[in-house]
């Protein structure tokens, strides 16, 4: 027998709630609650965001952060997807009310960036070594370009001080260096494990250990933790499957949410009219004088006059001014070098833009995204074994080779790389500009890279 909708809620949001990793679970009456707007689910639901959005961008690093800070943090993620509600983010930074409108942000997430399905792939066990690829074409409605992880706050003077962009800089360059030192370490621990245990696997399409299996072999008795967390998994994976099948109930019961904000906001507006007619004078209702009106009508029919003839002399200026270019370009004929030279220059962009065109057309043969299992293999056991395979069960003829996605990566460097010089060679002309309308100023230009 199926379910009715009213007992068929609690188990939506019930089986909502077991999907959610461990420590973000809410009681499910929070819900319930945040749909009347009561101030004691609030401080639960900016928890539920922060400990979410903190898994996906962060890893699952959870620092010890105040609350105004967690409040800062979600605001700033739901401001880079994209929601667009000013009530949120008028939220005070307290946490002590708004337990509607976060109800409404994290329903938005579940249907806007898959928010389950995005937490199962963070929080997934992962027994062998993986490595992420992404081979899809560049957008940057999936990328982080030109955000920030906190909102920018403006200066008194609505300018930044370009010391303080130096030291960013300098900052950021200092962390990716970082990043990429550690990086390379680790990898060179992954190919030693691989290569040491090359020839110990049964499956030879792998044919070596990863560095949890070589935990397991070396401390056994650890594969109790390891047991728990795939039964912790695989019960989200059951409740994910229950919520999918229980969704359009919970959207339905959205819909109710939306006409209690919508009744209460006319509520609102109604008692604010109620107090403006019993609040304001009478003399302020009034509009402005007859004279007064005539008095506007004529000062700005002046003014329209004045701005139609001095845009008719700046229009005659312009044309003589044109038609006197004209004729002098008209008497002079380019030089023949000047000529191929730029001939040349157009020929190269051409054939440039020529080039991308017939990359962006012709059809992906991979358009891989995701992470993919790390598999060692040497030139001997390549013509043996297959390629690397992706984590989740694909097809092995759609795995990737090391040297695919160099190729890819080389690619993409080249045109970030053209990217950058015709960046550069603009802003230079800018600053040219510039430079010429200071009088006593000398400007060096900076090196070329």
């Amino acid at each position: 027998m199926r379910r009715g909708r009213a007992g068929a809620l609690p188990a939506a949001i019930g089986a909502l709630c077991r999907a959610l990793p461990p420590g973000s679970r809410p009681a499910p009456e929070t819900f319930r609650l945040a749909k009347f707007d009561r101030p004691q689910a609030s401080l639960q639901i900016w928890w539920l965001l922060y400990s979410l959005l903190k898994q996906i961008h962060n890893r699952g690093r959870l620092e010890p952060d105040t609350i105004g800070t967690q409040i800062k943090f979600v605001k700033a993620v739901l401001w880079y997807y994209g929601y667009g509600r000013p009530e949120f983010y008028q939220l005070p930074s307290d946490g002590s009310q708004g337990s509607r409108e976060l109800l409404l942000a994290f329903s938005w997430l579940l249907n806007r960036i898959n928010l389950l399905e995005q937490l199962l792939t963070v929080n997934r066990v992962k027994v062998g070594d993986e490595a992420f690829v992404c081979m899809c074409e560049d957008t940057l409605s999936n990328s982080w370009v030109g955000r920030t992880e906190t909102v920018p706050e403006p200066s008194v003077n609505g300018e930044a001080d370009v010391r303080y962009l130096q030291w960013l800089n300098g900052r950021l360059r200092f962390q990716w260096r970082s990043l990429h030192i550690d990086h390379q370490e680790q990898c060179k621990l992954l190919h030693k494990i691989h290569s040491y245990t090359s020839g110990s696997r049964m499956d030879q399409t792998i044919g070596h250990f990863s560095v949890i299996e070589t935990d397991l072999v070396r401390q056994p008795e650890s594969y109790k933790q390891l047991l728990q967390l795939l039964e912790s998994e695989t019960s989200r994976l059951e409740a994910f499957l229950e919520w999918k099948q229980l969704e359009p109930v919970y959207w339905h019961w959205m819909e109710t949410v939306l006409d209690t904000l919508a009744e209460d906001a006319n509520m609102c507006k109604s008692q604010d009219v109620c107090k403006e007619k019993n609040t304001l004078p009478k003399a302020n209702l009034c509009c402005h004088s007859a004279s007064n009106i005539t008095e506007d009508i004529d000062k700005l029919t002046k003014e329209l006059v004045m701005l139609q003839d001095g845009l008719h002399e700046l229009v005659t200026c312009k044309k003589s001014a044109w038609h006197e270019k004209v004729k002098l370009g008209a008497n002079k004929l380019p030089d023949e070098r000047e000529f191929c030279a730029t001939v040349r220059t157009i020929t190269e962009a051409v054939e440039l833009k020529l080039a991308d065109l017939k990359y962006h057309c012709a059809p992906q043969k991979n358009g891989a995204h995701g992470p993919y299992r790390l598999v060692f293999s040497t030139q001997h056991s390549a013509k043996k074994t297959s390629r690397p395979r992706p984590v989740l069960d694909e097809p092995i003829s759609q795995a990737l080779h090391a040297t695919e996605v160099i190729s890819d990566l080389r690619r993409k460097e080249a045109a970030l790389e053209r990217e950058l010089m015709q960046l550069q060679e603009e802003y230079r002309q800018k600053l040219d500009e510039i430079a010429e309308g200071l009088v006593g100023v000398i400007c060096i230009p900076p090196m070329k890279r």
